[in-house]
Formats: C-alpha cells, structure tokens, sequence
C-alpha cells in the first residue's frame, strides 16, 4: 500500500520550513506503511502518549514545573521571582508553538487507520480504541486551558495550503468535541479496580470528563459574570447547567461503582502526606491513575530539591491561612497572630486541619533518615536549599528513601493523575454551582470521606463562612465558598491551582496588586534563632546594612512578615492583567500560516 502522505496538522505547520517531508510517517513503532495490523502493534503506538499526555512529576529550582512545584504559577507557592504570567510579564514574542497538534495529528493518524486492525475480536482492540479517543481528548483540553478557542481536527490533513487555512472553533464546540471524545472513551475502554495496569480505564476517562466539564461551565459562568472579553457568547445559562450537571453526573458514576475509597489507614496525622510520597501506589483504592517513577532509570528531582525543606521556593501565607481551625472554623484575628509568634504553632495538627502538617514542615520533621530533625525554616540556606517564605513544603517529599538523594533525577515521588479526591471534589463543586442549599446533603456527604481521614468535623456551611473583610472570597456563596476551600486544602501543590484561578475568573480577588507573603519573621521567635547568625551565609534582614530578606511593613513595625520576591520591582504588587492574561498569546506564524483566519487572543 502507498505510504499515506501527511500532514502533521494545522500548528505543526509552525515548526515547518519552506521545505518539509511528506513521506513521514508518524512517530510510534510500526511495522509496514500498512500500519495497525495487530493489537500488539496498535499497543506499541499508544505508548508514545503514556510519556507525554500525563502531568509529569519533576521539580526545578523555584518550584516552578512538574506536579509538585507548578502552583508556584498561582497563590499557593512562590520562589524568589514571582511567576511571568501572574506577574503579566509574558511576551508576545515568547509565544510557545502549540505543540500538542503534533500529538493529536499522531492519534488521528491511529484513529483513522484503526480499521487496519485483523484482531478486532481480540478484547484489548475495544481498550485500545478508548485510550486513543482520550488521548486527543486530553491533548486538546491541555490546549484550551491556556489558549481558549482552537481548531479541532479530527483526521491527518492533506499538505495543501487551503487546508491549512481553517479558522478557530468556538470555546462551545471545542468542550462539546472533548467531550465527546470522552464519551466515546467512556464506552470503549475496559472497567478497573485498580490502577496497577498503570493505563487509562473508564473512570480515568469519567474523571477527565467531570474535570472538562466544570473547567468549561465555570470559566463561561464567572468570566460572562464579569464581561470581559473571554467568555463564548453565545453559551447560555442552560448550556452551564448541562456542562455542570455533566460534571456531576460523570463524579457520581464513578462513585456508584463502589470500588473506590478514600485512603486510610487510622493514622489521622500521617495517611494523607503517605499517599504522596509512596512509589508504587497500584493496590491504593484512592487512585485511578498514576505513573510511576523507580528512581533508577526513570527518576525525578522532587525529593532531592526539597528534602532539605528548602527547594528556592515555599508555600504562601495565603495558603496556610485558609486551613480550618481543628475544630472547623476560619482561622481569624487574634488567634491566628498569637499562634504565629511561635514559628510553627499555627502548623500543629491539635490548632489546625491536620491536611496542613502533612503539607508543610513542623519542627520536628524528619526530612531524610541521615539528617536532624527540621527546626526552622532554611531561610539562609544557599542555592536550592534555601526556603522562600519560611514555609518548606512537606507534601511529595519522601522522608524515608534510601535511594539517592542527592543526584538528579534519582527520586521516585509518583506522579498521580486522578485520584478519587478529584471525583468528590468535582461531584461537591458542580453541585453546589447548580443550587448549593438544595444540594446540601449530598455535598456534605461527599466531602465527608477527606474530613474522616484527617479527623476534620463534617461541613457546616455556616460555622465555615469566613466573612472576614480580608478573605479574598468573603462575599461568595456559602456553599461554593466552603468546597472551594476544600479543593484548595484537599489539592495543595499538586499542580492544579491555576487552572481553578483562571475559571473561576479569581484573578482580580486573588492576584493582582498582591504580594506573595510568608510567615512572621519580626515579631517571631524567627527573628533572633540562632541558625540564622552563623554559617556561610547568616541571614541579614536590616535593609539598611543590605538586605536578603524581604519584609513585609517598615522597620520599626511590631510585625513583620517575609516576602518572597523583591517589592522594589513590584511596586503595586503583581501586574496580571485581567484584560489579557487569563489566556496566553498566539504564535505570530501561526496567524500568518491560517491566512489570518486565527485571531490573537484579547490584549496581545
């Protein structure tokens, strides 16, 4: 058969020369230009996309990539630099190509060769099939969180230049495409009870479809709320309420199959941050989907950048205050100050939710077996051992590896996709979005298995309400405000901060103007500890005899709390811009290769 001529699909053209070969085939192990011919070989191409359609867990200096280090790009985290994007310091001329138009080209080419296949009765073909509809799915989502309307292409394109030419779809038949994908994902892939495959299942494909679904009903609810300039006009309110109730309805099957339980052991004080760091999470019964690194041969920096409790970056005050009280009150007033003065007394499991000392280091810790125990925070500590807020981040760390912990990419914090947190999450979220006081039941009920394990009270709406005039989200709903925090608390520094950020249109309330800020130093005990008088680096916070710790207020202040990132560059606090910002540009080539069919995205 004549090898099929090829075209990497309408953004690979942004890679491409003047010249470029028509006779490639797509990447993937194939045998003959007559591909797809055995399961085996169909298996063989889709592994490409196990390396590449999943949220990979690595770390960098500054925590600013990887599952474990990515909310350094919202309020949760910061490094010594505030982030480019919430600080509207991206460039038009930085543009990134979208690149995963190769990879849905690469699946198009499988789904529309798939028929090739002489083992269609063989059971794994039906499997097969399903993961490659969620792969495109996945691809494209990634896509539309950053850069809202896209072009769907369905099958390889001819190399002609009228072809290439299509313009941008709506925000509406991108998510409705998803999730039709989705669907068919659904119905094809194979039922598990486990994750030990380490391969996409049913629920794998009903969690991204609740995900999908809530990202797209939010982001159309709250940015036509505010009427700016990236909402899809012509979505109504009932076209919210089918995306929401298609959230819920995607959780709550997943639910009903009862194969799926939050983790926990009893250990109220440790199941939680466990989950996080254990390699081989295959017979956990929370998680749906994980990819697995051995240390070895496939290795990640998570462990080595933190287990020092340093990492160049740390987690927010605004994070850390948003933790319950352990009797399930908003942590207010004078009580939040008092127990600041101790560095570490607003971190106990007996004064806060206990998900909140699994996530960030007491004294105490132990961070690796051949080290003390952590006292304060590694605010002199030099190149990536140092801590930006004087708050070290705990979760993902694994305190007991006896692998390497100092070479690159030797750790093996796993890389979990969906667990079925997410699936309470989404179900609680959509739910209270639809009509949070008629649904109230039910979204205690599903939020209940997180509070069980850490020994939280149940929800209550009211005694939760935070209406302090400085809480970000003090006029909200009290039912959305109450899950909101819950996935905030629930989802610390996995990566996914961001996106809620971008949905929830939160920008102006969470954003912009603000500083990242860290715990109180002047005022503290922090102030005069010892470790920070002696060393190589003794830590000078005197801006008068130069400065290297940034500080909240003036000198003379009773207190004074760290800042992360130098305010001298940023006068007015960050300047993300809500008239452009909430979606990152467009290729310039990109636009001139679509004949100018493709617009920029508002404000670039």
């Amino acid at each position: 058969m004549k090898k099929i001529h090829i075209f990497l699909s309408l953004a690979l053209a942004l890679s491409l020369t003047a010249c470029y070969d028509l006779d490639k085939l797509p990447e993937g192990q194939l045998s003959t230009a007559d591909p797809f011919n055995s399961v085996g070989e169909i298996r063989n191409y889709l592994d490409q996309f196990y390396e590449t359609g999943v949220r990979a867990q690595d770390f960098a200096t500054g925590g600013n990539s990887g599952i474990a280090g990515y909310d350094s790009h919202s309020d949760n985290m910061s490094g010594s630099s505030a982030s480019t994007r919430l600080d509207g310091q991206t460039a038009l001329s930085n543009a990134s190509a979208l690149n995963n138009y190769t990879h849905i080209r690469n699946v198009n080419f499988l789904i529309c060769n798939i028929d090739n296949c002489k083992e269609k009765g063989n059971p794994l073909y039906n499997q097969y099939v399903g993961e490659a509809y969620y792969f495109r799915a996945w691809y494209y989502y990634s896509m539309f969180v950053n850069y809202g309307p896209l072009t769907w292409i369905n099958k390889p394109l001819d190399p002609n230049l009228e072809e290439m030419q299509l313009p941008r779809d709506s925000r509406t038949v991108i998510t409705d495409s998803i999730l039709a994908d989705l669907d068919k994902a659904i119905f094809y892939l194979t039922a598990k009870n486990n994750s030990a495959s380490m391969r996409i299942h049913k629920d794998v494909a009903r969690a991204l479809k609740s995900e999908v679904a809530l990202f797209e009903a939010t982001w159309e609810k709250y940015h036509k709320a505010k009427n700016d300039k990236f909402y899809d006009p012509t979505v109504t309110d009932q076209k919210i309420k089918d995306y929401l109730t298609q959230a819920a309805n995607a959780a709550k099957e997943v639910m009903d199959r009862g194969v799926w339980a939050i983790y926990s052991t009893g250990n109220e004080l440790d199941d939680y941050r466990v989950m996080f760091q254990t390699a081989d999470l295959s017979d956990n019964k929370e998680i749906l989907w994980f990819k697995k690194y051995d240390g070895d041969q496939i290795g990640n920096n998570v462990t080595r950048y933190l287990n020092k409790g340093g990492g160049a970056c740390g987690v927010t005050a605004s994070l850390v205050d948003d933790y319950l009280t352990i009797d399930g009150r908003p942590f207010l007033g004078q009580e939040k100050t008092e127990a600041q003065k101790v560095f570490g007394n607003e971190l106990l499991p007996t004064v806060r939710d206990p998900r909140l000392s699994q996530t960030v280091c007491i004294p105490g810790q132990i961070l690796r077996p051949d080290d003390d125990a952590y006292v304060v925070p590694p605010l002199n500590g030099g190149s990536y051992f140092q801590n930006t807020t004087g708050f070290s981040l705990l979760k993902h760390v694994q305190i007991d590896y006896t692998g390497n912990l100092d070479a690159e990419f030797k750790g093996s914090t796993p890389a979990i996709q969906f667990r079925y947190a997410d699936i309470l999450l989404n179900y609680a979220e959509a739910l209270a979005e639809l009509d949070g006081a008629a649904n109230a039941a039910l979204i205690i009920a599903a939020l209940q298995p997180l509070r069980d394990r850490v020994g939280m009270p149940a929800v209550d709406f009211d005694r939760e309400y935070n209406q302090d005039p400085d809480y970000p989200f003090n006029g909200l709903d009290k039912y959305i405000q109450a899950v909101r925090r819950e996935r905030r608390v629930e989802k610390a520094c996995e990566g996914r901060r961001l996106e809620d950020i971008l949905r929830w249109a939160a920008a102006e309330e969470l954003i912009v103007g603000k500083w990242a800020k860290g715990a109180l130093f002047i005022g503290s005990n922090l102030e005069n500890h010892e470790q920070y008088k002696q060393g190589e680096n003794p830590l000078i916070y005197d801006q008068a005899t130069g400065n290297n710790l940034y500080l909240s207020g003036q000198p003379g202040d009773a207190l004074r709390y760290i800042i992360p990132c130098n305010p001298d560059g940023h006068p007015n606090g960050l300047g993300f811009d809500v008239n452009r910002d909430y979606l990152l540009p467009i290729q310039q080539r990109m636009l001139s290769l679509t004949g100018n069919l493709w617009v920029q995205n508002p404000g670039w």
